[in-house]
């Protein structure tokens, strides 16, 4: 089934690699990146040596403060 716009959204728990990340927030890759280095963005947790994923509720967390900020 793929996703439309309409069912798009964030688990409450979870991980989120880079590509479900990225349908959420207003910039590209090499932003994210920038900004996790620069403790702007939550930083990734590293699963296994090639694989980093984000925490749901902290994605969701910096989503909501976006709007506070």
């Amino acid at each position: 089934m793929r996703e439309t716009k309409e069912s798009l959204s964030i688990p409450e728990t979870g991980f989120l690699r880079q590509p479900q990340v990225l349908k959420f927030v207003p910039f590209s890759a090499t932003t994210l990146w920038r900004r996790c280095k620069a403790g702007a963005f939550p930083q990734p947790v590293k699963l296994s040596a090639g694989i980093s994923a984000w925490r749901a509720e902290e994605v969701r967390a910096w989503i909501a403060q976006q709007g506070t900020a």
